[in-house]
């Protein structure tokens, strides 16, 4: 038998990831546990999963229960935590039904899929062309990342999938563009997690839900990072009074379990029939059972989880925009709720190296941003000393440049 070394055994994963030199091996509540049994305040979420934090209790309790039961099953069979959990997502929602997936990329697949479904049900053949905007990210399947409006995302992997067209991001003289007589769909996130952080103007998704409407396009709202009550509400979407067709949901789902959903209203739902769509892990009882222990957590009646994260987000979002008076490379904050970024008038890889070293994990959203994503269940006194430590490293920076 061959005898592998760290190296080896490294080696022998592709290189898809440039990685941070850390290696983790606990976590609870806010916190992770490296190798060598240092701890870090984790303010990355799993790249906005953890939503309530590492192992939340009550979602292990439900898991650890559902280890001694049944792990998978096919879709051929019924399964009640699946029906539990829809059940509770058309509750708490606009919509009507869901189909459940591994992923985010699998749940926009799906929604991509379901519009040209509808399109073609509706007797509108000439309709092929779904509508996304600059900056977008939507995965890197082949045909989500045809659908992410990058070309750094594109590069590499011509022709792309075909039946995209790209607009402008937050540009109202754009919306009259999107019906040009082929359009089925139009498909964006209200804050652009991967693409700087940037949240979408009210005016202008409102006259898109308008466009939408009055052409029969399908409205459908990625929600796969700003869903599960990031952006201080259960979804994005309702602080923009608007109702679209289709939600994409996953990250936060879980609580770090793989687990995707979309959610429809009926008239769009129903052009998925037995055989249009399936998964052969998604819906799974493991999956379903963490979905619904974390969503059941987030809607308990004496969590005021929702309230805090906006009472919270406030003080940090005037706190940080406190800071540009005295630190000039800091250009914009800006986001919603507990998804946070901090734009720079420089590369911030530096700034994540010196919170590492300080034990605090960020991310960035873009070279120039800083992407802040807590759990929604992080404390003030957390916060104090995450905003402690980057004020402190921006100071130094400032100083040791002038």
């Amino acid at each position: 038998m061959t005898n592998l070394t760290q190296t080896d055994t490294s080696s022998a994963v592709m290189d898809t990831y440039k990685r941070f030199p850390l290696t983790l091996t606990k976590g609870k509540a806010s916190f992770v546990w490296d190798d060598q049994g240092q701890k870090y305040l984790d303010y990355t979420s799993g790249i906005a999963t953890l939503n309530l934090g590492h192992i939340p209790d009550q979602v292990h309790a439900k898991v650890t229960e559902q280890l001694s039961q049944l792990w998978h099953c096919s879709n051929l069979f019924e399964i009640p935590a699946q029906q539990a959990l829809a059940e509770k997502l058309k509750e708490v929602s606009c919509f009507d039904q869901a189909f459940f997936c591994n992923s985010g990329a699998e749940a926009n697949e799906a929604a991509i899929k379901l519009a040209k479904k509808y399109a073609k049900d509706q007797g509108n053949s000439e309709r092929v062309e779904i509508v996304s905007f600059s900056g977008s990210f939507h995965g890197r399947t082949g045909t989500t990342m045809a659908a992410t409006a990058q070309e750094k995302i594109h590069q590499g992997f011509s022709p792309i999938t075909p039946g995209f067209r790209y607009l402008p991001y937050n540009d109202l003289t754009s919306v009259p563009k999107i019906n040009n007589g082929k359009t089925t769909a139009v498909v964006l996130e209200l804050i652009q997690g991967e693409g700087g952080v940037r949240p979408a103007k009210l005016d202008w998704v409102k006259a898109i839900a308008n466009e939408c409407r009055e052409n029969d396009m399908l409205l459908i709202i990625d929600e796969v990072q700003t869903g599960m009550g990031r952006t201080g509400t259960l979804f994005a979407y309702e602080q923009y009074g608007i109702e679209p067709d289709i939600i994409t949901l996953a990250k936060g789902l879980g609580s770090g379990f793989p687990v995707g959903s979309m959610l429809a209203k009926e008239h769009a739902a129903k052009s998925f029939q037995p055989g249009t769509h399936g998964s052969t892990f998604g819906g799974n009882p493991l999956a379903m059972t963490a979905a619904l222990a974390t969503l059941e957590t987030m809607l308990d009646n004496n969590c005021d989880l929702f309230k805090n994260v906006k009472n919270n987000s406030t003080r940090i979002f005037s706190e940080l925009s406190s800071w540009k008076k005295d630190l000039p490379n800091m250009i914009d904050v800006r986001g919603q709720g507990y998804l946070i970024g901090i734009q720079f008038d420089g590369e911030v890889t530096g700034i994540i190296t010196s919170l590492r070293e300080h034990h605090v994990l960020a991310l960035v959203a873009g070279p120039d941003v800083l992407r802040i994503l807590p759990p929604l269940t992080t404390s003030k006194k957390e916060i104090d000393q995450f905003l402690t430590i980057l004020h402190d490293i921006l100071k130094a920076q400032l100083e040791e440049g002038s």
